[in-house]
């Protein structure tokens, strides 16, 4: 609730005109509360996850023949019942775990400073903020990912979300209660760090949830706004990481790629992309007819360079070229995070005190 009670209160406690965007924040905002604001967070996440991947929805179901070259796991269909399987699941989670658990976190929003008051943000210091939030969820979202695919972390817990090795866009909250909780807090942490405006967290989670859909999507579209942001890792990224399932030790990053470079969990992936390159410059030459190495190639996906392979062989890639074999023990887990943490979160500090 702002501390105004007209336009011109407002306009002489900043001693400016309000702009046409602080205006109509104005008539929406200034007799609501300040909890029923943080509560259209919730609205938005059921909304965003209930319309935003029916188009990819029909395009699973119907398959238009425009689309199909850009599937990433061309061979497989998923009737529609495991489509509504997949929502009504989220959704549960949604309503009984989610939706408490934010009603009931207003006070620490409040505590680390989301404010809903005048001015409002600059499009400049959205973006910063945005930045570093995107940086620190990825990070923090890395190192917990990686945890998950020990041994226990991923019987116990992480087994559930990669019920689908071919992703499609509801599936990508589609996890157990245990995680959705765990892979929740790195999104907090940057508020946290780099305390915004009510406008920027409820776009921080639009977005957030709006890439988590966009890259397990099954498509990999060459038109995406996303191909523009660099170390994007994307749709592509990301189904390698499912479609080797549980024996992956690779491509662990939320959003972008660096982390698994800089830690070396991205062999895997460097060298399944190496030898689809290979597979298509042998096609190109006419040295391929539908098998290489007991590799099926795709032949109606070429423009895609899509392989349609075993998942033995897929395991064998990921773990080529010396990529982590077994996960990591919680020992190895925490001398390797805490190794790095400190200069990633200086880096951070940094940019925060750059806004």
């Amino acid at each position: 609730m702002l501390p105004y009670a007209t336009l011109e209160d407002a306009e002489a406690a900043l001693g400016r005109s309000l702009t046409a965007a602080e205006a109509l924040w104005f008539r929406y905002s200034a007799r609501m509360p300040d909890y029923r604001l943080y509560c259209h967070n919730i609205l938005f996440l059921l909304v965003i996850f209930s319309l935003a991947p029916l188009p990819l929805t029909l395009i699973e179901l119907c398959l238009p023949a425009a689309v199909s070259p850009y599937k990433l796991q061309p061979k497989v269909r998923l009737p529609a019942a495991s489509f509504f399987r997949c929502y009504k699941d989220v959704m549960r989670v949604f309503i009984f775990i989610v939706g408490p658990l934010q009603l009931s976190s207003y006070p620490t929003v409040k505590l680390v400073g989301i404010r809903t008051g005048l001015p409002l943000p600059s499009l400049w210091e959205v973006a910063a903020q945005l930045a570093v939030y995107f940086l620190v969820e990825d990070y923090g979202n890395y190192w917990i990912h990686r945890l998950m695919h020990g041994k226990w972390g991923y019987e116990k817990i992480h087994h559930v979300h990669h019920e689908f090795t071919a992703p499609i866009g509801f599936a990508a909250p589609y996890a157990h209660w245990a995680e959705v909780l765990l892979l929740g807090i790195p999104s907090f942490v940057g508020p946290a760090i780099a305390p915004c405006h009510m406008i920027t967290f409820w776009l921080w989670i639009a977005l957030r949830q709006l890439e988590a859909i966009e890259t397990h999507s099954g498509y990999d579209f060459p038109l995406s706004p996303t191909k523009f942001i660099p170390f994007y890792g994307g749709a592509e990224y990301h189904d390698y990481h499912h479609y080797v399932g549980g024996q992956s030790q690779s491509n662990f990053a939320s959003v972008f790629t660096y982390c698994d470079y800089i830690y070396g969990t991205d062999k895997g992936y460097r060298y399944h992309k190496a030898y689809l390159t290979k597979l298509k410059e042998q096609q190109g030459n006419g040295h391929l007819n539908g098998e290489v190495n007991g590799f099926n190639y795709n032949q109606k996906s070429e423009s895609r360079t899509v392989v349609s392979f075993h998942p033995s062989h897929a395991i064998l890639i990921s773990f080529h070229d010396g990529g982590i074999r077994q996960g990591d023990g919680l020992g190895e887990w925490l001398c390797n995070f805490l190794g790095s943490a400190a200069p990633y979160v200086y880096f951070c500090y940094l940019m925060v005190h750059c806004l």
